[in-house]
């Protein structure tokens, strides 16, 4: 059986970085790998926050990409 491997970017500010790190520990019991490159992922997760505005356009670029 393969292993699923995920991919995370983490974006917003350092409470957010800290969830991301407690949502990913979670994961990783349930057997998923970690991937450092989007091509090799089988999911990719983006963590952001939804509180500042100023940061929208950095969020929308990485979903796009």
């Amino acid at each position: 059986m393969e292993t699923t491997k995920l991919f995370c970017v983490s974006l917003g500010c350092d409470k957010n970085l800290v969830d991301t790190e407690k949502m990913l520990a979670l994961i990783r019991d349930l057997g998923v790998a970690f991937t450092d490159s989007q091509e090799e992922a089988d999911i990719i997760l983006i963590e952001t926050c939804v509180y500042f505005g100023d940061d929208k356009e950095e969020r929308v670029n990485t979903i796009l990409d």
